[in-house]
């Protein structure tokens, strides 16, 4: 078969790691097209990828008023840029992978879902997890009814603090302006994953949390609007944009983000110019540092999700599973199952190994390709992990999350 042709929209991050699946696996994926308005991120793009000139473009709104030249569009634009381009893909044709989450607003994913039933075209949203190795065998365990029924699912995720700082108090998720609120862009993977392995409806959702330490009034004596203003206390301070940017490998995500000139000067320059350098008790955030919910689904069973930005170590997803005959207790490498009897105890190393170890999320990001990519050449959308059906389904529970917890009541889904 022939390689599927995309459009690549949104050429940084999450867009280059898409895209690269195109330079391991060129007989399945060909990127003919891309939409990047940064023009440094652009080049660097464009360095690994042979696109004809009149298929570049500064924005996503140009990709569509040429005539369809591609079989699908990957979406990576920021949050409140996802709804927009999805719109315009579906009614020029394509099919469509979607960067999570779906769209900042509930009404907006609705639309969005219906439109994808409309046109009959693949509609995948990017939950890289269910690809990895470790939530596979969860799935799988827990559909042997190994465990028996499932009674109770606690999931926690840690989010170490200077990503934390990168990504929801400097960056690009730091306010709900133009970004979805905290429980979806962080954790609608995770909402994602309770719902796929308890196979049932949400029908409740209480939450709580807030932002209570990434604030101005905390803000310690001396420290200036940015770390590069001579701070009296940046090195001390764990929260310090020098050591996060200037020490860590500059080759790696996140360091990789602030800048496409990763030399000392264009780090610095970028610390002192963008929005990576400032201080992290005065920037201009609005989103959870601290977030909890609590889920009711069919048949009475229950959920708890915590997510928190205050962690050092240990900072991979945890999950136990509680049901009739046993427990699930697993770290995202390791599985541990025991059941009531006490006879069987079984530990599962789900290390990535193989073709798609070396991809980001544990091999979940080509896993995802993978997928679509079939999907795509047999117009089959049973061949993804998730339907949009679905995705919908767990977006839904984290808007009712964020609307429990502004509202300080319980959501009837």
């Amino acid at each position: 078969m022939k390689p599927v042709k995309a459009i690549i929209i949104g050429a940084g991050g999450r867009g280059g790691t898409y895209a690269s699946y195109a330079l391991a696996y060129p007989e399945e994926m060909e990127v003919v097209g891309v939409a990047e308005p940064r023009e440094d991120f652009l080049k660097l793009f464009l360095k690994g990828h042979n696109i004809e000139k009149k298929y570049i473009f500064k924005t996503w709104e140009d990709v569509f008023k040429l005539k369809k030249f591609a079989d699908a569009v990957i979406i990576c634009t920021k949050d409140d840029m996802h709804f927009a381009p999805s719109v315009a893909a579906l009614k020029k044709g394509y099919h469509i992978l979607l960067e999570k989450p779906m769209a900042p607003k509930a009404a907006e994913c609705k639309i969005m879902t219906a439109l994808s039933k409309k046109h009959k075209k693949i509609f995948g949203l990017c939950h890289v997890l269910r690809y990895t190795n470790f939530y596979k065998t969860v799935k799988k365990i827990v559909d042997s009814g190994e465990i028996g029924e499932i009674m109770t699912i606690e999931h926690i995720e840690p989010v170490q603090h200077w990503h934390m700082d990168h990504s929801f108090v400097r960056g690009n998720w730091r306010n709900t302006k133009f970004a979805a609120p905290m429980i979806l862009a962080k954790s609608c993977h995770d909402l994602d994953i309770i719902r796929w392995i308890m196979g049932k409806k949400c029908t409740k959702v209480a939450s709580f949390g807030s932002l209570s330490y990434y604030r101005k009034e905390n803000a310690p004596k001396g420290s200036t609007l940015r770390c590069t203003d001579g701070c009296a206390v940046e090195k001390e301070c764990p929260h310090s944009a020098i050591k996060l940017y200037m020490d860590m490998k500059k080759d790696y995500w996140p360091v990789s983000m602030i800048s496409v000139d990763l030399s000392k000067e264009g780090r610095l320059k970028a610390l002192k110019e963008g929005p990576y350098g400032r201080c992290v008790y005065r920037c201009d955030n609005n989103v959870v540092d601290h977030q909890v919910v609590s889920m009711e689904f069919e048949g009475n069973a229950t959920a708890s999700f915590t997510l928190s930005g205050f962690c050092a170590g240990l900072t991979e997803r945890r999950m136990r599973i509680m049901g009739t005959k046993g427990e699930l207790i697993g770290d995202s490498r390791h599985i541990n199952v025991a059941n009531f009897n006490g006879d069987k105890k079984i530990t599962y190393d789900t290390t990535a190994t193989g073709w798609n170890a070396g991809s980001g999320h544990g091999g979940g990001d080509f896993g995802l390709m993978k997928d679509f990519i079939n999907a795509v050449r047999h117009n089959n959308p049973k061949l993804l992990s998730s339907s949009i059906e679905a995705s919908l389904d767990s977006h839904l529970i984290g808007f009712a999350a964020e609307k429990s917890r502004k509202e300080s009541k319980t959501v009837i889904l």
